[in-house]
C-alpha cells in the first residue's frame, strides 16, 4: 500500500456559515515511513464564470474579466520537514471563516454558467524521487442565517389561451381555463414553495401540467452581459386528464447547490423563475402557462408576520409574466 492522504471535515454535512471555525483532521497512513518535505494546508473560495456557446465572440471585453473571483485565499504550514512513522497519523486543523475587506462569502453554488465552489486542499511535498501528494475536498457555505420574520407575498393567477405570450399559433389552442394561486413570492430559500391549481374548464383533454424551475444566470461586463436560463427541475403536478374544479396541490422543494439566494454583483447576478407547463391530447401541444419570479431569502426564523427585518440577506427571483393575469 502506498502512501494515503485524506482530510476530514468534523462536520458530516460539511455546512458553515461566515465567521465559524472549520475544523477536521488530515490523515496520513503508510505502510512504511514516510519522509516529507512539509504538509500544508490550503482553503480556497472562488468564483467561476463562463459564456454560454451562443454568446461566445459577442462580449471580447467580458474574457479580461472571466478570471476566478477569487472570495477566500489562506495557506498554514501543518507540518515542517521531517517523517511520517508507519500507520496512520491524523493532524487536527482550525480554519476561520473570515474574508478581507468588503468581500462576502457567496453561498455555494453550482450552476452552468455560474459556480461558487469552497475547497480544502492538503499538500505534502515530497523529494525529487517521490510524487508529490495531495488531496481536495469540498465543504459548503450557507449564508448566515438573520432572526427576523417574512412578510407573505401570495399571489392569483388566471390563464386563458388569451393570456399566453409568445405563442406563435394561438388559433390551434383549445379553450380553457385555469385559476390558482401560490401562498407567497417570498420563499425561505429552505422551506417549500406551496400552492394550488385549479382546472375550471378545458375543451381539450389535458395530457399533464409541470412545474419547472429555472435559473438565470448573468454574466459579463461593462461592455455587455449575457444572460442565459437553464433547468434546475422539473416536477409533474398532474398526470391524464385532470377532473374540472379539483384542486392540484403545488409543492415544489427548493434543491440546496443549485439554487441559493439571488446574488447580484458587477460581474455576475444569479436569479430563478418558476414555470407552469401544460400538455394537450389531441393538440400536441407543449405550452408555457406561466412563469413567475419568486424572492428568497435565508432566515435563521422562517415565522411569517407582517414586519420586515433590513437584515436579511435577500436573494430575487423576479417572476416574469409570460402568460397569466394576476388577480
Amino acid at each position: 500500500m502506498g502512501t494515503c492522504l485524506d482530510i476530514k471535515i468534523k462536520r458530516a454535512n460539511k455546512v458553515y456559515h461566515a465567521g465559524e471555525v472549520l475544523s477536521g483532521v488530515v490523515v496520513i497512513s503508510g505502510k512504511d515511513s514516510i519522509q516529507h518535505q512539509g504538509v500544508s494546508l490550503t482553503v480556497e473560495g472562488s468564483v467561476n464564470l463562463q459564456l454560454s456557446a451562443k454568446s461566445v465572440g459577442v462580449f471580447e471585453a467580458f474574457y479580461n474579466s472571466v478570471k476566478p473571483i477569487q472570495i477566500i485565499n489562506s495557506t498554514i504550514e501543518m507540518v515542517k520537514p521531517g517523517k511520517f512513522p508507519s500507520g496512520k497519523t491524523e493532524i487536527p486543523f482550525e480554519f476561520p471563516l473570515h474574508v478581507k475587506g468588503n468581500k462576502v462569502l457567496y453561498e455555494t453554488y453550482h450552476g452552468v454558467f455560474v459556480n461558487i465552489q469552497y475547497t480544502l486542499r492538503c499538500d505534502m511535498r515530497r523529494s525529487l524521487l517521490a510524487k508529490d501528494v495531495t488531496k481536495t475536498c469540498e465543504f459548503i457555505v450557507h449564508s448566515a442565517p438573520q432572526k427576523g420574520k417574512l412578510t407573505p407575498s401570495p399571489v392569483d393567477f388566471t390563464i386563458t389561451p388569451e393570456t399566453l405570450q409568445n405563442v406563435r399559433e394561438r388559433a390551434l389552442l383549445p379553450k380553457f381555463l385555469i385559476r390558482g394561486h401560490l401562498s407567497s413570492t417570498s420563499c425561505v430559500i429552505t422551506q417549500p414553495l406551496t400552492g394550488e391549481l385549479l382546472v375550471e374548464s378545458s375543451e381539450a383533454a389535458i395530457k399533464s401540467i409541470e412545474l419547472q424551475l429555472v435559473r438565470v444566470e448573468t454574466c459579463g461586463c461593462a461592455e455587455g452581459y449575457a444572460r442565459d436560463a437553464t433547468e434546475i427541475q422539473n416536477i409533474q403536478i398532474a398526470d391524464g386528464d385532470v377532473c374540472r374544479s379539483l384542486s392540484v396541490p403545488i409543492y415544489m422543494v427548493f434543491p440546496r447547490l443549485f439554487t441559493c439566494p439571488t446574488l447580484e454583483t458587477t460581474n455576475f447576478k444569479v436569479e430563478c423563475v418558476l414555470s407552469l407547463f401544460g400538455q394537450f391530447h389531441q393538440y400536441s401541444i407543449l405550452t408555457s402557462f406561466l412563469a413567475r419570479a419568486l424572492t428568497l431569502w435565508q432566515l435563521g426564523d422562517s415565522r411569517l408576520t407582517g414586519e420586515r427585518s433590513r437584515q436579511w440577506r435577500r436573494g430575487s427571483l423576479h417572476w416574469a409574466i409570460a402568460g397569466g393575469d394576476q388577480t
